[in-house]
């Protein structure tokens, strides 16, 4: 860490004295970047290119949406990728220049997560879908949960209740899967589990979901997915201070708070948001704060630092498994002596959540085509998980196993989980664009992992420590009409040895189409990916060894090879986007708890045994029907299938059986309105049947299908009065998307915004 602040300081130290000189002959050219509503768009990067496509400075968008070049001359061209817009490219423009963003398609969007650097879509090699800030305003999610659920490709899984478990499964790929980055720090376990449902996303100005493997970029857990959060920066000189409040049924309350700005320098949001709920039933309330911090200073055309905080607690009741799609079984109350009683929700359980985040950046653009930045992270992890256990739910007598008639011995086993985990680092990326045409990545992380994690009622907890060393390099090329993305991974654990990690992305302009068709583009790729152990599998029990669990010090990551092929159609000027994507992917090396023949206490040891493979279609058709008002719907098709299953604890695992909680048949839909006065949205995700068990031998081994539709809107009643809505699950359908747990009934949110200050 030392090391790590002395570069910091000579880096900063090195930018200040960079200050940009201007001949006495030359230009000066400033670009203001606003969005259309005219909001000044910060972090945008904004490229200057001379002659022959050579890229002779970038830079990125202050605050207040402005950068400035100075000693310009000769016949220039500017372009501007901001991650959420369409890009744009001016040629010859003024000295002073006010461009104004266009919303747009797939295609044209630019993004960042599939390449580290902003592209546009067509040109980014995967399927990436996101979410902006308007529509997340509008939106007004409780938590990651209701709002990635609406996003083409993405089931997700939510145990009952708001703040309940939630995992998502993106093309076949099981629930830890999925690399999660907020603010650029990676906030999954160590060994990719995360929970979505308790991952709030206020104040977030935009979020980004890749599909398919992206451990090339990102390492470990990206087997199927990346999702990406970024906070709001402040933007007007004058602060802008937000308030807002909102209530509903089931008890439910929420309050924000914000002081945003930008002066000079620096831009600063300082926020918190409070959410708690009682819940439809027993044991069923839900509470949610949050606090962050996000201070970035502009040093000078070239340099830019950045800090932030975030921390938040949450604390969730458990009722545990009870309800079935409406069927609720009868259990007998301390054996059969007694009589049957319908099978209640746990009373006494209850998880705590107390997470903290923060991240230094610093970005320097120098010289020619070069971009560096250095970023510094933390991020601690903090979960609790208490239950006594509920006599009612306990049979002790005359049970069997498996149980007939289903009599379980035990509903609720007795446990205190604590979890205590660091995951702290440096990394560096390095971007050189010496041509419009021609773009290289590559950078190095280091991290630490250290925590324990164990259940307390057995006296153990099982300590691990591991040190990550990454290198990563990738070229992108536009050849013509073709694009070429290759890129490589190299991964140096601690624990597991040397992973090597290699990706190759393919794009081809068959038809440059007319005002019809507005061009065809054909698109292939190949990767790998890997997500290394949790921690528990490899490490040990502190204070002693753990007598049912040995652990594996050669447990090997798990692994993917995934392949997609897939088109591009645009439509009437590339206002409508048909996007197909076939994906295949072979999950290796998957980890499994294996019992041993060793009375008395039978132990069991993780191994590298079992195998799966998943291979589906994904069809998107996304519409920009007038300015504003845009459409993005999908439909998902996914055949999945274990392969190699050596010790199943429960027949849905099977070897032939498909997948837990994949559903065949998938679609999300998300028609959205953003206006100067209102905004409206209209969220529709649709899950077919799929695998699923309750564990304990009631029989139950799959879920139904469901239909969940949340429209929501805000209206502004004056300049600094709002008021806003959303209504969830609007049909008020009751399903379970995992069995035994039942969703919410119809329930709502509304209440006011308020805004002082600001633009």
């Amino acid at each position: 860490m030392r090391a790590f602040v002395g570069i910091f300081s000579l880096l900063l130290i090195f930018s200040l004295f960079r200050l940009p000189c201007a001949a006495a002959d030359s230009g000066t050219f400033t670009i203001r970047v606003m969005d259309p509503q005219g909001i000044s768009v910060s972090g945008a990067q904004v490229s200057l290119l001379g002659a022959g496509g050579k890229m002779l400075a970038t830079q990125t968008t202050s605050a207040e949406g402005i950068v400035t070049f100075r000693g310009v001359s000769g016949s220039i061209q500017i372009k501007i990728l901001a991650p959420g817009f369409a890009e744009e490219t001016i040629t010859n423009p003024e000295n002073q220049t006010v461009v104004r963003l266009r919303l747009a398609t797939a295609s044209e969007t630019v993004v960042v997560s599939a390449t580290r650097t902003p592209v546009p879509g067509e040109a980014a090699g995967a399927d990436v879908s996101n979410l902006t800030g308007a529509q997340l305003t509008t939106m007004q999610p409780v938590a990651a949960n209701d709002a990635v659920r609406f996003l083409p490709g993405a089931v997700i899984n939510t145990a009952g209740q708001t703040g309940g478990l939630a995992s998502l499964f993106v093309r076949g790929g099981e629930s830890n899967y999925n690399k999660v980055i907020v603010d650029g720090v990676t906030i999954n376990e160590p060994g990719g589990t995360f929970d979505f449902g308790t991952l709030s996303l206020a104040q977030a100005d935009r979020v980004e979901f890749v599909r398919g493997a992206q451990s090339t970029l990102y390492g470990s857990d990206a087997m199927t997915s990346v999702v990406q959060v970024w906070t709001r920066t402040g933007s007007t000189r004058t602060p802008e201070l937000s308030l807002a409040a909102d209530g509903g049924n089931f008890d439910t309350a929420s309050g924000h708070a914000s002081l945003a700005g930008a002066r000079g320098i620096f831009d600063y949001n300082f926020f918190g948001d409070q959410f708690d709920t009682d819940g439809f039933g027993v044991n069923d309330a839900y509470s949610d704060s949050l606090e962050g911090v996000n201070v970035g200073a502009q040093v000078n055309n070239k340099t830019a630092l950045r800090v932030r905080f975030r921390h938040s607690n949450s604390h969730t009741e458990l009722p545990g498994e009870w309800n079935f799609n409406g069927y609720v079984p009868l259990v007998p109350i301390n054996g059969f002596d007694e009589p049957f009683e319908p099978l209640s929700p746990n009373p006494y359980a209850w998880a705590q959540l107390n997470d903290l985040l923060g991240s230094v950046e610093l970005t320097f653009a120098a010289p020619s085509g070069w971009q560096h930045r250095l970023t510094g992270f933390d991020y601690l992890y903090h979960y609790f998980d208490s239950d006594p256990g509920d006599p009612e739910r306990v049979n002790t007598e005359n049970c069997s196993s498996p149980p007939s008639p289903p009599v379980p011995c035990e509903i609720d086993s007795p446990s205190n989980e604590v979890d205590h985990i660091n995951r702290g680092g440096l990394e560096y990326q390095g971007d050189y664009a010496e041509k419009a045409w021609a773009h290289t990545t590559f950078g190095y992380r280091l991290e630490n992992e250290n925590g324990f994690v164990g259940d307390l009622d057995y006296g153990l907890q099982n300590h691990g420590q591991r040190l990550n060393q990454d290198a990563y390099a990738q070229q992108q090329l536009i050849l013509g009409r073709l694009g070429v993305i290759v890129g490589a991974r190299f991964v140096h654990d601690s624990a597991f040895g040397n992973t090597g990690i290699p990706r190759v992305a393919l794009t081809l302009q068959a038809l440059r189409g007319n005002e019809t068709f507005s061009g065809t583009r054909l698109r292939f790729s190949y990767s790998t990916g890997f997500k290394e152990p949790r921690l528990e599998e490899t490490f040990n029990g502190l204070p002693g060894p753990d007598p049912y669990n040995i652990p594996n010090p050669a447990l090997k990551p798990e692994r993917v090879r995934a392949f997609e092929a897939g088109f591009q159609q645009g439509f009437f000027s590339n206002r409508y986007e048909l996007n197909a994507t076939y994906f295949n992917n072979l999950f290796l090396d998957q980890i499994n708890y294996v019992t041993m023949n060793d009375p008395p206490n039978f132990p069991g040891e993780y191994v590298n045994v079992n195998k799966a493979f998943a291979q589906g279609a994904e069809v998107v058709l996304q519409a920009k029907l007038r300015p504003g008002l845009m459409l993005n719907t999908a439909y998902t098709y996914t055949s999945s299938e274990y392969l190699d299953n050596p010790a199943p604890y429960d027949p849905v695992y099977d070897p032939g059986q498909p997948l837990l909680r994949r559903p065949k048949h998938s679609a999300t839909e998300l028609l959205s309105y953003g206006g100067a006065r209102w905004g409206a949205n209209l969220s529709g995700s649709f899950v077919g049947s799929r695998a699923d068990s309750d564990f304990y031998g009631f029989g139950i081994n799959h879920a139904a299908g469901y239909v969940l539709v949340t429209p929501g809107g805000w209206y502004a009643i004056n300049p600094h009065v709002s008021t806003y809505v959303t209504i969830s699950n609007a049909l008020d359908r009751r399903y379970n998307e995992v069995v035994g747990y039942p969703s919410l009934p119809v329930n709502f949110r509304a209440g006011l915004r308020f805004r002082f200050g600001g633009e």
